[in-house]
């Protein structure tokens, strides 16, 4: 479907998650892919949820997907707001407790979730939803925008582990991989879970842990 020239497709999706960087890193690369998955989901009518920063990549695809006209949902825990949140943040931003308390709000909100590059937090971030799936907490898309070959490293790293024995081949799968914003999400559309949870999901307290998240959350839009 097209308007004002622009191409606009339908999704499977309400709303992603990404993770994503409190800075932007060294290659314009970097850069260019977080405007370019923000311009998917505005294509889409994808709303954004995030960890509530206005620097680094966090800043850039969250403006840019707030100023296309997605919803922007922000989750940030008090202690960072000092230090991720720099003039005024756009959309709504939800501040919580603690990065527990993050990551469950974060995930109650989303249909399914990409990473950028990004440091420590957003490779735990990433690793932390791949083990849920693995476990059966969540069936949701798991995605990872690998720009450049900058998660070359992790994913062998993957494979090593299937290699070795620790990581079940069926498990390895739920990371879904591509170098292009619109590839990527093509691909999280068809995605399938071929790996068995550990647990049924009714077994996991996932509802009551966000809900608990809610304590102590200040809601600003």
């Amino acid at each position: 479907m097209e308007g004002d020239g622009i191409m606009i497709s339908t999704t499977k999706f309400k709303r992603i998650c990404v993770f994503c960087g409190s800075r932007t890193g060294y290659r314009s690369s970097f850069t260019d892919a977080a405007l370019q998955l923000a311009q998917q989901l505005v294509n889409r009518k994808i709303d954004l949820v995030y960890g509530g920063g206005s620097i680094g990549l966090m800043g850039l695809v969250s403006k840019a997907a707030f100023h296309g006209g997605c919803h922007v949902l922000g989750v940030i825990p008090r202690g960072l707001v000092s230090h991720e949140v720099s003039g005024e943040a756009v959309g709504e931003l939800r501040i919580v407790a603690d990065m527990h308390q993050r990551k469950a709000e974060m995930a109650r909100n989303s249909d399914a979730f990409i990473a950028l590059p990004g440091g420590y937090g957003t490779m735990e971030e990433l690793l932390e939803i791949i083990a849920w799936s693995q476990l059966g907490i969540h069936d949701k898309p798991v995605g990872l925008l690998n720009v450049d070959g900058y998660y070359n490293n992790l994913i062998a790293l993957f494979d090593k582990g299937v290699e070795e024995g620790f990581i079940e081949d069926s498990a390895r799968h739920i990371l879904v991989i591509a170098e292009s914003a619109e590839q990527l999400i093509n691909n999280m559309e068809e995605y399938a879970p071929e790996h068995e949870g550990v647990a049924a999901r009714k077994s996991w307290e996932v509802d009551q842990l966000a809900t608990t998240s809610t304590s102590g959350e200040i809601s600003i839009s």
